[in-house]
């Protein structure tokens, strides 16, 4: 299988990227050029550089190479790399995994706007360059998240559920709004709704194991909240199950089946790190400190449940917490 690859130098990218090439397939790894890689002024998009550094600098392998794009004309035959749609032509798949870091700074407005061009207008310009090709790929995994449902409380939520209406729901709504676009391609497009990954190299894990590693872990706010959790192994399994499974479409949460509370979370992680989890954030210092995003991201309550891949009777490498922390903590980053 040929897969084409957006977002390909972030945590899930670099993983599913590895996972694709040890089996023997082919990633073809989109890298924007022109004036998508040069953010300056207040707020540059740290995260969008990593994530088009020049092909130059990539690691390269057997089955991967890199094809520069222009989003802005969405031309894949960009400088410096001369044509290049017969890397493109012919792909099977495609993997959109592009977007800033939601967490990567407070939400200005002009953050926000940001943190939307990268994932909705983004996606606009990949279906306007897959558009120009002849031979069209046949899937689009499109990452999404469980923002989408927003702050719910203790309701169990489905991809049948409705959505929320805050910041990240209407951002996850308009991404996968434009990400559907691709069946009039007469692509198979899944919508994976990403939970909290759970990974020791990157991703929120080592910002939350952060004060554990000075005695200083706990509850946030009332610990009540609902956290939707999933391991980085089974996230790739689930992307790998979205590609090769042709019954699979429309909306998939990539959460494992066993959701909890922050207070449940946080002791579990103190366990796993040998650490006491006591001393608690309170929720008006952290709205004091990050605003918006401390409601969105820290407070808010989401138990998210994995019911399509449920129904598929996919199986969960790590499903419970305490297992799955332990083989997260042991692996080496």
């Amino acid at each position: 299988m040929k897969v084409l690859m957006t977002g390909s130098s972030g945590l899930v990218g670099t993983a599913l990227t590895e996972a694709l090439a040890r089996e023997g397939h082919t990633v073809v790894r989109l890298v924007r050029t022109g004036s998508g890689t040069k953010e300056s002024g207040k707020g540059a998009n740290k995260e969008t550089q990593i994530q088009v550094k020049p092909a130059q600098a990539r690691e390269h392998t057997e089955n991967t190479m890199d094809v520069a794009w222009n989003p802005n004309t969405c031309d894949l035959e960009g400088e410096p790399f001369g044509s290049q749609q017969e890397k493109v032509e012919g792909a099977d798949a495609v993997v959109n995994l592009a977007g800033a870091s939601i967490a990567g700074e407070s939400w200005s407005e002009e953050r926000k706007a940001l943190l939307r061009s990268s994932r909705v207008q983004f996606t606009r310009e990949l279906l306007c360059a897959l558009e120009k090709l002849s031979a069209r790929p046949k899937i689009l995994v499109s990452a999404s998240a469980i923002g989408y449902y927003g702050n719910r409380g203790d309701e169990v939520l489905t991809e049948e559920s409705k959505q929320g209406e805050d910041f990240l729901a209407r951002l996850a709504q308009e991404w996968e709004a434009e990400a559907v676009k691709a069946e009039a391609l007469g692509m198979r497009v899944v919508r994976t709704r990403f939970g909290i990954i759970l990974a020791k190299q990157g991703g929120a894990l080592p910002q939350m194991m952060r004060p554990f590693q000075f005695f200083a872990g706990g509850k946030i706010g009332s610990g009540q909240q609902w956290m939707s959790w999933i391991t980085l192994a089974d996230t790739v399994g689930i992307l790998r199950l979205a590609l090769a499974n042709r019954a699979l479409s429309g909306a998939v949460n990539v959460v494992a089946p066993s959701p909890v509370r922050n207070a449940e979370f946080v002791r579990e992680l103190g366990r796993a790190m040998h650490r006491p989890a006591i001393v608690p954030a309170p929720a008006f210092a952290l709205k004091f400190a990050l605003g918006e995003m401390a409601e969105a991201l820290l407070l808010a309550s989401q138990r998210v449940m994995p019911s399509r891949l449920q129904q598929l009777g996919h199986k969960f490498q790590h499903p419970a917490l305490p297992s799955a922390l332990a083989a997260v903590l042991s692996q080496t980053p």
